[in-house]
């Protein structure tokens, strides 16, 4: 087969979870070519995998940079752009019963269109910009429909008309690409790389299947309250989301959760039809991660991932402080990355634990080639995030003989089942109580 292995910031750019996942899934099925259509930030994305040779291509699909869709040709702006634009901003401002099915059409049509012409140039034409406007101006006013399960819109300025309409024309831009051509589209998970899954089936009929790693409408809602917009913004970029998740999970053939936690957010909270969820769990090769012979020297607590909000590394830091009044000679190991864009994040992290006074006692390992060094550093391996899927660190640090302290999230009480400590997230209290159990015990 063909497969057009669609994914959204993570492989082959990004290391993580879903990167190993993906890895996984094209190592373990050499016998089929992949495609990857990869939704990137900007063009400056690059490979950080040795893709195997049944990996074809790449293809980078940026949202924001100079890197464009390949052969859009200038066209004068008309109703095969005006019309969906009009029947997209309606879902958006004006939500009926049958939303995310006026959602879906005027997506495909602007996909059409976006084919023969430079669909940001139209996106950002004045009379877009005026047409959303003037709906949003209008939905504003008007009270909310009984039932509605989109956000209210509070009144917009001039400048968050604007900024809407340069946003939906970014997150809109795979519309723009051509459609893969083959036998089944994979999407990582719901979102934006769907909108390629779209196409192809619009344009081929391909049927596609969903593996949904974290939940990602949840993330957004996690996502943009940070984000440094107006609450009118903000609500504006739910309200797509929302719709485009729904319609997403209206187009697969399959959905694939990691996890039995997913599979009932899918169904409760997305309106995923529950006959075509099939939750698959992750699983790892144990010859890989095998049990440590020694032990450390000193109360050692391990953590690996990346360095990302919502991996809460905060949490994790001011929990081991507290562990660190309980146990003087306690240590906390961070092996983690800083992706590109988390920077911020990152100095944060290091500047909260130089108020803490645990420069000395606090280690940022930075990123590392063996993984399992990591997990037999430590007496115990915590993780610390508020939102996951079904997450390998569990699976790895168990196999490896560690015991895990980690947050109720996602299929994480699923993995750990009666072993180690699950707490409740954004907790460094209850984190810190579990970890000097532990530790206790070492």
């Amino acid at each position: 087969m063909k497969i057009a292995l669609l994914t959204e910031g993570t492989y082959p750019q990004i290391r993580g979870g879903v990167s190993t996942w993906c890895d996984q899934l094209v190592q373990g099925l050499g016998e089929h070519d992949f495609h990857v259509y990869a939704i990137c930030g900007d063009d400056t994305a690059q490979t950080l995998f040795d893709l195997p040779p049944n990996v074809r291509d790449v293809h980078y699909i940026p949202l924001w940079g100079a890197r464009s869709a390949p052969g859009p040709r200038p066209r004068r702006i008309g109703n095969d752009f005006h019309i969906p634009h009009a029947r997209l901003l309606e879902t958006l401002f004006s939500p009926t019963p049958n939303d995310t099915v006026n959602f879906t059409e005027a997506l495909r049509d602007l996909h059409v269109f976006a084919q023969q012409a430079d669909f940001s140039e139209a996106m950002n034409h004045r009379v877009s910009v005026e047409r959303l406007w003037r709906e949003w101006q209008r939905a504003s006013r008007r009270a909310p429909s009984r039932g509605a399960l989109l956000p209210l819109l509070p009144t917009p300025s001039i400048a968050d008309a604007l900024h809407a309409s340069i946003w939906l024309d970014h997150l809109l831009r795979p519309l723009a690409w051509p459609a893969p051509k083959v036998d089944v589209t994979h999407a990582t998970g719901n979102g934006l790389s769907t909108l390629l899954a779209f196409t192809a089936r619009w344009t081929y009929g391909t049927p596609c299947i969903m593996t949904e790693h974290g939940m990602y409408l949840r993330e957004r809602y996690l996502e943009y309250p940070r984000l440094p917009f107006s609450p009118a913004l903000r609500a504006f970029l739910v309200r797509f989301q929302i719709l485009l998740s729904q319609a997403a999970y209206d187009m697969v053939s399959t959905i694939t959760p990691v996890s039995e936690y997913n599979s009932r957010w899918a169904a409760r909270s997305g309106g995923a039809d529950a006959g075509r969820i099939k939750p698959v769990y992750n699983g790892i090769d144990p010859v890989k991660f095998t049990p440590a012979s020694t032990e450390p020297d000193r109360p050692t607590i391990c953590w690996v991932g990346r360095i990302d909000p919502l991996k809460d590394v905060e949490t994790l830091i001011r929990a081991f402080a507290i562990v660190h009044e309980g146990l003087p000679d306690a240590t906390l190991r961070l092996f983690g990355g800083v992706p590109k864009g988390n920077e911020a994040y990152a100095k944060r992290c290091h500047d909260l634990v130089t108020s803490l006074g645990l420069d000395a006692s606090v280690r940022f390992e930075g990123h590392t080639q063996k993984v399992l060094d990591g997990y037999h550093a430590g007496h115990l391996v915590a993780l610390s995030s508020i939102s996951e899927g079904f997450p390998y660190t569990i699976i790895e640090a168990m196999s490896a003989g560690r015991v895990n302290v980690a947050t109720d999230v996602g299929g994480v009480r699923e993995a750990i089942g009666p072993t180690g400590r699950v707490v409740p997230p954004r907790d460094e209290r209850a984190f810190a109580a579990a970890c000097l159990e532990l530790l206790h015990h070492a």
